[in-house]
């Protein structure tokens, strides 16, 4: 029988538990304030190795550049958002979840941003059983989503990959195969007994992530393309495709300075290019440090002043 984490709430809309903790810290609230204060700290960490002045003499003036950062970081928050608010039908107050569930996973630990929104969900919306099965169902899914893609990119990349000399990460790449393989195939063998949404949900919960993941993909791509116009587009598609078998990996964060570091590697001579990564890198780093601090101290603030719902 499917699980389903549906809400008490008969209006489609959920409503917010009374959140009255004065007496005693609630374990998700001493939870909450521990996380931001991990994330400040890994943010100035992460920070530490960043050239900020080199960083900002290389950045792109153009609105048009600075529109497609910006849509391609809110992305995955985004999707996210649309995926629960049709299954539980959160309001805009879960996109601020959202955000902070992608700062955890980049800065701190892969899945840990997920473990996150399963706590704010216990805490601000009414269940008739756990949200678990959902956050669980769109985690693999998203997972499952990767790895199709992944795929595809690299069917479409072969041709190309003498571009670049790719023998001296084989290591890094065949394990990043693997577990995409490794995974998929877990996944559709398990499905059954995985799986505690209904099959239309899930179908809705899956297109949702192929479509952002090809979305980020092409803004990626869009993006690069701006600031080095002239470059083909097959070291695009060849980059594009590495960048997604390093999101392939398990509990990695900052998988975009990784990227970037391996990119270097591969590039060799084509110093452009590889000072674009590096460049792009530096830039999604520094969004993810400026928004998690902030967000942090927003939380911090927030219960200083004994209001337990994060601020936005």
């Amino acid at each position: 029988m499917p699980d389903q984490t549906l809400a008490l709430a008969p209006m489609g809309t959920f409503a917010f538990e009374p959140q009255d903790r004065r007496a005693m810290p609630a374990p998700g609230g001493v939870l909450g304030t521990i996380l931001s204060l991990i994330v400040v700290g890994a943010a100035i960490y992460q920070a530490r190795d960043l050239d900020f002045a080199k960083t900002l003499g290389l950045v792109p003036t153009s609105l048009t550049f600075w529109g497609l950062f910006a849509l391609s970081y809110l992305i995955g928050p985004a999707s996210d958002w649309f995926i629960f608010q049709r299954l539980w039908g959160v309001g805009a107050g879960a996109f601020g979840a959202l955000v902070r569930k992608l700062i955890y996973n980049e800065l701190l630990v892969g899945y840990l941003g997920e473990v996150y929104f399963y706590g704010w969900a216990r805490r601000n919306l009414k269940f008739v059983t756990t949200p678990f099965g959902a956050v669980k169902d769109v985690a693999v899914l998203s997972a499952v989503a990767g790895n199709v893609t992944t795929l595809a990119f690299l069917a479409m990349a072969f041709p190309f990959a003498r571009l670049m000399p790719l023998h001296d990460h084989a290591a890094a790449i065949g394990w990043s195969l693997a577990f995409v393989i490794g995974t998929s195939l877990a996944v559709m063998l398990l499905r059954q007994s995985i799986f505690s949404l209904e099959r239309k949900e899930l179908r809705m919960v899956f297109a949702v992530h192929l479509s952002r993941i090809l979305a980020t993909a092409i803004l990626s791509a869009a993006l690069w393309h701006l600031v080095l116009p002239d470059v083909p587009l097959s070291w695009w598609l060849v980059l594009a495709t590495i960048r997604l078998l390093i999101s392939r990996l398990p509990f990695v964060p900052n998988k975009d300075v990784v990227f970037a570091g391996i990119a270097v590697l591969a590039l060799g001579g084509q110093v452009e290019v590889s000072a674009l990564m590096v460049l792009m890198a530096g830039l999604i780093l520094a969004a993810h440090v400026l928004v998690g601090i902030s967000l942090a101290f927003a939380d911090l603030l927030s219960k200083r002043t004994g209001n337990e719902t994060p601020a936005l």
